[in-house]
């Protein structure tokens, strides 16, 4: 038995057909951000990886780290949105942008929430970091043990607010998966990322404003609703944007730009682009005929393969190449088969996009052991061909 791959020409036409257009490379997006990802959730397709598993000083974007572990203490039930914290003199100390907190303040854990999205408050992250852990030091560490755990290869933590340290460090891929995260697995506090005001005890009004430049802009087509800015002098500036039209979504994180219109005008660009260089296509369906596969000692010489479900993907809207599709299994297929058992897989490569997309192929029919005579005629060949290549050495 070898695992055998098999180019399908008729894949392709099948495809052709269900995509009236000529796929291909998408045109790159020259992106001025040192270093950028672009992912489109509905898909889980990535559509741009520019530097993006280089550790870099994330500023306020590492925020949503401490977001997430304040996220899962809620869903664990360990606070409560009317759960109160109190404020030190760490906490208070703390310059840059801050809710202005004092030592007198009780904030809730929703006021707190409000005041790393909104006010990007440096305070209410230590806020946050002491209550939950006891000490930002503590926090820190757990913050760096839990985004290794969700596969953020490329982060460490010194702090809970982004501020400047040697020791602070993210990629703009483990911050798109964080964005992605957070969306997928907390939409009833994803909300507030799109919120555009807050002002804790009307202490900061100048600084109540979302910085978030994707909130201001309004599209004909498309939503953006989060999610954070960062910058620092060392970072530049950058930020990790969420957009959504229609069905689809994307994420996407740039980093390392010179200034803040610059910032706004790429992400708006990205965005954009993102939306409007792809298109969704049914590319094959359940239950159609994709291969078959040789059959040993079954009733039948062959088995037909089709797919165990519809594979929807995001294309490039125009191109020049084909998609190609690769029907990988191991055979020949020992009878009995029954339908709907996997029998291998099929690999699908679309130019522009970096990564294949794999669908299961699953038998569709029943196969039955083959009877005495298949079995005699089996034994026969078998003889035949041993006997040919004894001759043939």
């Amino acid at each position: 038995m070898k695992r055998l791959a098999h180019r399908i020409a008729a894949l392709c036409l099948t495809i052709a057909a269900a995509v009236p257009f000529a796929a291909h490379k998408a045109h790159a997006f020259d992106t001025s951000a040192s270093a950028a990802w672009v992912y489109d959730v509905t898909t889980k397709t990535v559509l741009m990886s520019k530097n993006a598993d280089i550790p870099l000083p994330p500023a306020s974007m590492s925020k949503l780290m401490t977001l997430d572990l304040l996220f899962e203490a809620l869903r664990d039930g360990r606070v409560t949105m009317d759960t109160t914290f109190s404020v030190s003199a760490h906490a208070q100390s703390m310059g840059g942008s801050t809710m202005f907190l004092n030592t007198m303040d009780r904030p809730t854990v929703g006021e707190l929430i409000h005041g790393i999205i909104i006010n990007s408050g440096n305070d209410a992250c230590v806020v946050v970091a002491e209550g939950l852990a006891g000490s930002e030091r503590a926090f820190a560490e757990q913050m760096t043990e839990r985004a290794h755990q969700l596969g953020m290869k490329n982060s460490m933590f010194a702090n809970a607010s982004g501020w400047p340290d040697p020791g602070q460090r993210m990629s703009t891929h483990d911050l798109g998966i964080l964005a992605t995260r957070i969306i997928t697995e907390f939409p009833e506090y994803y909300k507030f990322f799109g919120m555009t005001n807050f002002n804790y005890k009307d202490r900061a009004p100048a600084n109540a404003e979302n910085r978030n430049p994707l909130l201001d802009i309004k599209a004909a087509d498309w939503t953006a609703d989060g999610m954070k800015t960062g910058h620092t002098q060392e970072a530049g500036y950058g930020l990790v944007g969420s957009a959504h039209m229609g069905d689809r979504r994307i994420v996407f994180v740039l980093a390392g730009m010179d200034s803040e219109a610059a910032r706004r005008q790429e992400a708006e660009a990205v965005a954009n682009w993102a939306f409007r260089q792809f298109v969704m296509k049914k590319v094959v369906t359940s239950g159609t005929q994709i291969a078959s596969a040789p059959v040993w000692l079954g009733s039948k010489s062959q088995v037909s393969m089709v797919p165990a479900e519809d594979l929807d993907l995001l294309v490039p809207a125009t191109s020049q190449d084909t998609i190609t599709a690769v029907a990988n299994y191991t055979g020949p297929l020992e009878a009995p088969i029954a339908k709907g058992d996997k029998l291998g897989d099929l690999v699908i490569t679309i130019p522009g996009i970096d990564k294949p997309k794999t669908v299961d192929l699953v038998a569709g029919e029943d196969i039955a052991e083959g009877g005495f005579m298949i079995r005699v005629k089996t034994a026969l060949s078998r003889l035949t061909a041993k006997a040919l290549e004894a001759a043939n050495s």
